[in-house]
């Protein structure tokens, strides 16, 4: 039989395991160190929320089980394997290591020829849709992100991962900046998060595209969308239907890309639905 006070201190550490659980949370969730994936580095538990930047670049900084303020920091696929750093407003320079992934290929055959080498009029375009899709990644707004474990924006399985190094007709193009899923065209895509929708258009290679903005450099893009039900400015709820999927722009068939970017790194997004695998 316990005694008095052996029964009390195993009561206190049961009731405290869930919040000892809860506190680590985003950071087993997220805590992704590798190029084209996630680090969360430790601000402290000043009473103020602290600034950051990591490469010159705003990040997201949100604070766990209201004790200890976290930089969520997107670690671009171009970053080598190696020791990083993060500027805090305060003065400080905090570390953290990048890790070593290896990314297979993918070869596709493109009947459309245009898509693999694009004439000079479609290169201008492109130069044009480009620049406005880049302004869009950079944003950084205020607003806290609603949740940090995404939904899926689909239900269905993945065709192609993060990262892929790409061969179109045999030519290496820019690696696979996002997840591909395989479901039906006009299935309805939904928002992963709440955010605010801040760039719609039809692109040369993305097709109809969404871009949502879920607060402080984390935003999300869909692509090859059949149909857009969404406008410039409307805030979505977290599962509102923001389009269907469709085969718009350079797609060989009917599915939904899902981009990820954080501090205008472009990352895995299987980190954020819980299915990241190194």
């Amino acid at each position: 039989m316990l005694r008095p006070y052996a029964l009390l201190s195993a009561l206190l550490l049961a009731l405290s395991a869930p919040a000892a659980l809860a506190e680590g949370f985003l950071s087993r969730l997220l805590d992704k160190p590798v190029p084209g994936g996630v680090a969360v580095v430790d601000l402290g538990d000043g009473p103020a929320r602290p600034g950051a930047r990591y490469q010159g670049k705003p990040v997201l900084v949100v604070r766990e089980d209201g004790r200890r303020w976290l930089a969520v920091v997107g670690v671009p696929l171009s970053v080598q394997p190696g020791q990083q750093r993060i500027d805090v407003d305060d003065g400080r320079r905090l570390g953290f290591t990048v890790g070593a992934r290896d990314y297979k290929q993918q070869h596709i055959t493109l009947k459309n020829k245009e898509q693999v080498n694009p004439s000079p009029a479609s290169l201008r375009r492109i130069e044009r849709e480009l620049a406005e899709q880049t302004d869009a990644y950079r944003q950084f707004s205020p607003r806290q992100p609603s949740n940090l474990l995404f939904d899926k924006p689909v239900a269905g399985p993945l065709s192609s991962p993060f990262g892929l190094r790409r061969f179109f007709n045999g030519e290496e193009r820019n690696p696979h900046s996002g997840l591909d899923f395989a479901v039906p065209a006009g299935t309805p895509v939904k928002a992963p998060a709440a955010g605010r929708v801040i760039l719609v258009g039809d692109y040369f290679f993305n097709g109809r595209t969404v871009f949502v903005d879920h607060g402080q450099g984390l935003i999300s893009m869909f692509c090859h969308l059949s149909r857009i039900d969404v406008r410039v400015g409307d805030e979505l709820a977290r599962g509102a239907v923001l389009g269907r999927v469709g085969a718009t722009g350079r797609a060989t068939g009917a599915h939904l890309h899902w981009n990820v970017s954080l501090n205008d790194a472009r990352v895995d997004p299987s980190i954020f639905i819980g299915a990241f695998r190194p």
